[in-house]
């Protein structure tokens, strides 16, 4: 779809919705005061556990992952991550094969040290077993993990694989949603965001009318994160 259709189709669908809700276009001073709070975004209140030390932080990241019914294993350097993975997927008899994220980062680990792997590049497909990405930030208030698209962050490598390994860094963890946020601004840019921004938190799960959990119903049955201790200290928020 051309820029020009696209930006058309969502000026239909704001018209839309203003009909829908009987609302005109604000006025300029209205506008004004809507701009400047975009502009200047005010946290909300931040609950005590999303404020501890970076430390207790991954601490925290690990504790709720786990209690999500994810697996996270530290590791001191990422040219550990191959062995890792190739443990992971030994230890869950899963097939040596992964689909991994077209990130330099990713690209440039140590993948030919595990000969039995086999390692593709690019969006999901329907045979990928697992997916290996990275991530934009780790949330420690909730255990979630935030994924930003792109080019080197297909969207569907966080959905379509049964399995999903997530390599972090512990200087992209966070304590809470807003420093997150704070961060994705900072990166991208007024008006640059992401197509899309994903927030799992745990594998993919549902409940029946008894209540029942299920995993794997909508996305990955399995969420392994690959937490890599660098030194280097997560930004300040502003």
């Amino acid at each position: 779809m051309s820029e020009a259709r696209a930006n058309g189709s969502k000026g239909q669908i704001m018209a839309a919705l203003r009909r829908s809700l009987k609302r005109e276009q604000p006025a300029p001073e209205e506008r004004r005061l809507l701009e400047e709070r975009l502009a200047q975004p005010q946290a909300g209140l931040i609950p005590a556990r999303g404020q501890r030390g970076h430390a207790a932080q991954l601490d925290l990241l690990e504790e709720m992952l786990t209690e999500l019914s994810a697996t996270v294993a530290r590791l001191d350097d990422a040219a550990e991550v191959p062995q890792a993975v190739a443990d992971y997927l030994k230890s869950e008899n899963l097939p040596p094969r992964l689909r991994l994220a077209p990130r330099d980062d990713l690209r440039a680990l140590p993948w030919d040290s595990q000969p039995l792997l086999e390692v593709a590049e690019g969006s999901a497909q329907e045979t990928d077993p697992t997916a290996v990405t990275g991530a934009f930030a780790g949330i420690a208030e909730t255990g979630t993990l935030v994924m930003a698209s792109g080019p080197e962050a297909p969207i569907t490598l966080n959905f379509l694989p049964e399995n999903h390994i997530v390599v972090l860094r512990a200087s992209d963890v966070v304590g809470a949603y807003e420093e997150a946020w704070t961060r994705l601004r900072a990166r991208f840019g007024s008006g640059a965001m992401p197509r899309a921004v994903n927030m799992i938190t745990g594998p993919s799960r549902t409940g029946d009318i008894e209540q029942t959990i299920l995993l794997g119903a909508h996305g990955p049955r399995r969420l392994h994160v690959l937490l890599i201790e660098d030194a280097e200290q997560p930004a300040a928020a502003d």
